[in-house]
This record gives structure tokens, sequence and C-alpha cells, in this order.
């Protein structure tokens, strides 16, 4: 999948259509979420092997959506990713304004998520959302975090919205190397 300036890569799991898009809309609007750890796996399997990054954040979804389902199914997919990969996740990002994506045209989706950085940034992050519709949510907190100090960002999703000309989607076999804390190494610099 080709990046979004300023994303320095983009990944996604499979096109969210059929039974994708059916596993996404039970997690998200229904709240089962009994596939998050399997989708944590498998966004952990569609990274490159060699990919350097020191943290894993997500796109929160807005407050009131918050508020409504009782949890934000990105967070939840970056905690699963991190369980997976052994890389922290850190809460870089938080959602300013109120409007959701779901049911918005495409140039509407443009216009929002507005993000703001939580705190600074670690140099290298990776973002996780559940489904990549125009790129819009993940461009706006690339731009967030390369304000807070990142100066490379990368986003891995669920699922990605199949563009009408695009070939069919087939997941990387690779992996990401395990990167475990110890005790000893103590908190990243930037937390």
């Amino acid at each position: 999948m080709a990046p979004i300036e300023p994303l320095s890569g983009l990944w996604a799991v499979f096109a969210y259509a059929g039974a994708g898009r059916e596993l996404l809309a039970r997690l998200k609007y229904r709240n089962q979420r009994s596939c998050v750890r399997w989708l944590g796996s498998a966004m952990a399997g569609a990274l490159p092997a060699r990919l350097a990054v020191d943290a894993v954040t997500w796109a929160p979804t807005s407050p009131k959506r918050r508020r409504q389902r009782g949890f934000d199914q990105a967070e939840l997919l970056a905690r699963a990713l991190s369980r997976e990969t052994g890389l922290p996740v850190v809460r870089l990002l938080k959602r300013v304004d109120e409007a959701g994506q779901t049911g918005r045209s495409r140039s509407q989706r443009f216009r929002a998520p507005v993000f703001a950085a939580c705190r600074r940034s670690p140099q290298a992050v990776l973002v996780v959302d559940d489904v990549i519709t125009t790129g819009a949510t993940l461009k706006s907190a690339a731009q967030s975090l390369i304000g807070a100090g990142a100066e490379r960002v990368d986003a891995v999703a669920a699922g990605a919205t199949p563009l009408p000309y695009a070939a069919p989607y087939s997941p990387s076999a690779a992996t990401m190397t395990v990167h475990r804390r110890t005790p000893a190494e103590g908190e990243p610099p930037w937390m």
C-alpha cells in the first residue's frame, strides 16, 4: 500500500470488504472483542521485518464515540499489536474535534479529524487505526506527531477500503522483530 504524505510507510491486513468488513464492524459497533488479539498478531505480521519503531500509538476516536461505545477500537488494536511485538504502547494523541468519519463524504473526511499531541513524540512512531478509508485520519495523526518531534511516522490498520481500480490485496508474510524491554532498561527518555 502506498504511504500517504507525511507517512513513511503504510500497511493494512485486509480489504475492508466482505468478511473483513464484518469482522471490524462486530468489533467497532457490537463490542465483540474476541478478534482483537488475532488482529494484533496479523497487523504485526503485515509489517516489514526491519521496521525501526520506538513506540506504538493509535489514532483516537472522538471522546463522544468513546463514551458511546465504552472503548476505543484503535487503542485496543494498538495494545494487541504492542503485546505481539514487545514495543511500548503510548498515548501520544488526543482528538480535538468531535466529528466522526463514519457516513461522511470523501471531501468531508479530509477536513476531519483534528489531533493534538499529548506529549513529546519519540523519533519513530507506528500509528494504529482500525480502517483506512481516505487516509485523512492517519495523515492528520502523522502531522501532529511530526509537530511534536517525530522524525518518522508509519501506520498500520486492520482494514483498508479497496480502491475501485486496485488489485486484490495480499498481506505480507514478513513479521516484525520482537523487542522486549527488561525492567532494568527503564522508561524511554521521551515518556
